[in-house]
């Protein structure tokens, strides 16, 4: 039967891969590698049917990683990928040969290839140039050749693309887009800090939000959009294919009008954003309102919300109370450099205490809080709150402060397993200060160290206990 197929398909030029995958119920034998049409081929396959104990005409994924070949010819492989529709070939040793007998293959011969695993291989300087090849538009080609030598690898090797402090020109935007959106690029993550992004520039990367891509992360800190570019970028974020899942925009100089138009395209598509970060922007007290809005919104993923350095109000901190009280899946909230005062964390405070919330960590740190703020926060620790860690850095707490949270930690239903109240350098000291004093310095009041010999790193450690506000030495020898 397999003889007479083989002639009929040698004649009939019509006759495809799929006609073979059909039949794949039959027992097959070597006789199906006679349907290629080079000897090298039909040899790769009969030496593929041994190691993978199967044809590999008849799978849709052929995986060779970790150099299951041995030393086949890569010539005479490269002839059968074509023929799946994903390969990996990780880890394989291949050379720049294998790059071109790759590139050769695929150029010549109709393929179902739509994946292809080259990592963990040594391409060289003619493998990547080969690779690029693969690329589907010259934009795409070109982009790519650029940014290899920007970057001294080629982003088709890269998950995380970093193109921070203007890498990039403005006519090269278009190509970028052109290297994202094409189906060979891997890119998952994309770093923008500190560029001056104009209009175009963000009209670009809403292009690439609009298409099918496998981008999950876009870190846009420190970058000027204005609420222009952020509208731009919002066209991109409406659109249903979008699986963007962390969007920050940090220091972005963003207002109540472009919080608006975010919040309007997280409306249109909130399937997927997990994580956003607004923080040192003027939102004002409506864009506040809006986030919280959203928020509350059934269909709203958000777990994640950073809004640090963002001025607040006695009413904005009400509004993100409500928020707490309600039903969400909001995991972290980082409030930092917020001029809270003890008013507004009482607020939130209020939304702590509900049942329904879930947040897990909540970071306060130098929002001008003084022990009052640490009454309220107590009652909510003792209230079984579900926050787990809780910093409160570079506030002015006090030891009568710290001492009536301690009284929220004792408690039964207090499950915090992080507390921070001191500067990030106090705390490290307090690690480090035990192991040569024997005791924590936050507890001495005296300390003499006479006859120690002192190294910088305790004197810098030292120093930095002695400037918290939390220290306590009245006297130091």
């Amino acid at each position: 039967m397999f003889c007479l197929l083989s002639w009929a398909c040698k004649k009939d030029e019509s006759c495809k891969r799929h006609t073979i995958v059909k039949l794949s119920y039959l027992k097959f034998s070597s006789t199906s590698c006679r349907f290629l049409k080079s000897p090298a081929a039909q040899e790769a396959c009969d030496h593929l049917t041994k190691v993978l104990g199967t044809s590999p005409l008849l799978l849709t994924e052929l995986d060779l990683s970790e150099d299951k070949l041995g030393d086949l010819d890569w010539e005479k492989l490269s002839l059968n990928v074509t023929f799946s529709f994903l390969s990996r070939l990780s880890e394989c040793g291949i050379t720049e040969e294998g790059y071109k007998s790759l590139a050769s293959a695929l150029r010549s011969n109709p393929s179902h290839l739509i994946e292809l695993d080259l990592t963990g291989n040594d391409p060289g300087q003619s493998g990547v140039k080969t690779s690029c090849r693969f690329l589907k538009s010259p934009a795409a080609q070109e982009a790519c050749d650029h940014l290899t030598k920007v970057l001294g690898t080629s982003p088709l090797l890269l998950t995380e693309l970093d193109l921070s402090e203007d890498k990039l020109r403005d006519p090269e935007w278009e190509k970028l887009s052109a290297l994202l959106i094409d189906s060979h690029s891997k890119v998952e993550k994309m770093k923008l800090n500190n560029c001056k992004l104009t209009e175009k520039s963000c009209s670009v990367l809403a292009t690439v939000l609009s298409s099918k891509t496998i981008l999950k992360e876009m870190n846009l800190n420190n970058s000027r959009l204005l609420d222009s570019g952020v509208k731009e970028i919002c066209e991109g974020l409406k659109n249903p294919v979008c699986e963007l899942e962390i969007l920050k925009l940090k220091n972005g100089s963003i207002t109540e009008e472009g919080c608006a138009a975010l919040i309007s395209a997280f409306n249109s598509n909130p399937s997927n954003l997990i994580e956003l970060d607004l923080s040192g922007n003027k939102l004002g007290c409506l864009g506040m309102e809006k986030i919280c809005l959203l928020l509350k919104n059934p269909q709203c993923k958000f777990e994640k919300l950073k809004l640090n350095n963002c001025k607040r109000t006695e009413k904005s901190c009400q509004v993100l109370a409500t928020v707490l009280s309600s039903k969400t899946i909001l995991k972290e909230m980082n409030l930092n450099n917020s001029h809270l005062l003890d008013s507004g964390v009482k607020e939130i405070c209020e939304g702590l205490k509900n049942p329904v919330c879930e947040l897990k960590i909540l970071n306060l740190r130098k929002c001008g809080l003084t022990e009052k703020s640490c009454s309220a926060l107590a009652t909510v620790l003792r209230s079984n709150s579900s926050l787990k860690e809780l910093d409160m850095s570079n506030n002015n707490l006090q030891d009568s402060g710290v001492k009536k949270l301690q009284t929220g930690l004792e408690n039964t239903n207090c499950t915090l397993k992080k507390l921070r109240f001191l500067s990030s350098a106090a705390e490290k000291a307090c690690q480090y200060v035990p192991g040569i004093m024997g005791s924590n310095p936050l507890f001495m009041r005296e300390l003499n160290l006479s006859g120690h010999k002192l190294d910088i790193t305790f004197v810098n450690y030292l120093a930095a206990v002695l400037e918290d506000k939390h220290c306590q030495f009245n006297k130091l020898q």
